[in-house]
């Protein structure tokens, strides 16, 4: 394939920001007010409404991993206790539950659906066991009917990592409402984008209290309520907290980016849709369809180069691709395919065969509501050329 030098690179994951959030954050800095205050509490309305929640169950965080971490401990679980998570998600799902005090016990995921296997979480659970960590991968559904019906017999708390899942839904239900705990991401590549950013959705409305103490220092009230136009408030720190509060100034962002959330899901599925057709019939594995009775977020686009059946290496497909200024990811190298994990906890990678294969073989095209036909068709020809003359 030769190198098309004369294309501008086509970035992986651009957001599609409109005039609407470039105002917002202008109005924003004029207001005075860029910590967190009355847009954040705005946007967490908004995000509650969307997921058919009161305010009271939704707290904005600074991130997923913020969510995931506060969320572990708001549960109350046991130090030290068992979390059971997939080994094909990104590193700061098994991050969080160690910074938790807890211990990440990995259950290998579903050949076709990549999300996590219940049963290869049931074979999984031990005594210790007390929390079940769900990634929705890639805006796919887990079978969280399975996994209810797990957590339910075992007791175990459900905290479900939705950062790819914003719009998925699983038979008629909102991801992130089944668990104790339901996490979301609005980082820059994500489908609603504050460029850092995370929201927590619960169960229980003390749960979600907690976990916005938990997320200011442990102080008994936030800045907003310190310093706004009712007068100065004195505050009790009630914990040993953390910084991880959302700020304003990425509010500002999320409030629009999630007034577009269901025009730009309807773009995102037209650009899935148009790559599901335009490579169907290349040697490669592309993502299963969405199940019925779901809705997939169509957050990431995943296709498996097998070298035998390519004629190239997955590398090696990065590279070219990178030559022709088309920008790709990688969701994941499975967890135990990372040094760090290996020497902590002695695991190895063909512990779980199936999320070794994928992470091996993965390869995610680029995938936004900012993409036009064009770039969608240059994209595909790339892919189409690589495959046919082997790199």
């Amino acid at each position: 394939m030769s190198q098309e030098t004369d294309y501008p690179m086509l970035v992986f994951g651009s957001p599609s920001i409109a005039d609407d959030e470039v105002a917002e954050v202008v109005a924003c800095l004029r207001s005075g007010w860029l910590g967190t205050g009355p847009r954040v509490a705005r946007f967490e309305a908004d995000f509650a409404a969307y997921k058919d929640l009161p305010a009271s169950r939704v707290a904005a965080v600074n991130s997923c991993t913020a969510a995931l971490h506060v969320s572990m401990i708001a549960a109350g679980l046991d130090p030290g206790a068992e979390v059971i998570t997939t080994p094909l998600t990104f590193c700061a799902t098994v991050n969080a539950i160690i910074h938790a005090g807890l211990t990440p016990v990995l259950a290998d995921v579903d050949p076709v659906t990549q999300c996590i296997s219940p049963a290869a979480i049931e074979a999984a659970i031990t005594p210790r066991t007390q929390a079940i960590l769900p990634v929705h991968f890639a805006g796919r559904p887990c079978d969280m009917d399975a996994i209810m019906a797990i957590a339910d017999k075992h007791a175990l708390v459900v905290i479900e990592d939705c950062a790819h899942a914003i719009e998925t839904e699983y038979r008629g239900r909102k991801a992130g409402t089944f668990g104790d705990f339901g996490c979301f991401s609005f980082y820059v590549t994500k489908n609603v984008v504050t460029g850092e950013g995370g929201m927590i959705i619960g169960r229980s409305e003390a749960h979600i209290a907690r976990a916005k103490v938990l997320a200011l220092h442990g102080m008994s009230k936030d800045a907003w309520h310190r310093f706004g136009d009712k007068g100065y408030k004195h505050y009790q720190v009630v914990e040993c907290g953390f910084k991880y509060n959302m700020m304003d100034l990425q509010a500002a962002l999320g409030i629009h980016q999630l007034a577009r959330v269901e025009q730009n899901w309807l773009r995102r599925r037209a650009a899935w849709s148009f790559y599901q057709n335009a490579l169907a019939d290349l040697p490669i594995t592309r993502p299963a369809e969405p199940q019925a009775d779901t809705r997939h977020a169509y957050h990431l686009y995943t296709i498996l180069i097998d070298e035998d059946r390519c004629g190239i290496t997955r590398d090696t497909f990065l590279d070219r691709m990178n030559a022709a200024r088309i920008g790709t990811g990688v969701h994941y190298l499975s967890i135990p395919e990372h040094p760090y994990y290996q020497q902590r906890f002695g695991w190895k990678p063909e512990q779980w065969p199936t999320a070794r294969r994928i992470g091996q073989q993965t390869v995610s095209l680029p995938l936004s509501a900012k993409l036009q036909d064009d770039e969608l068709g240059r994209v595909s020809t790339a892919v189409r050329d690589l495959i046919a003359t082997g790199g």
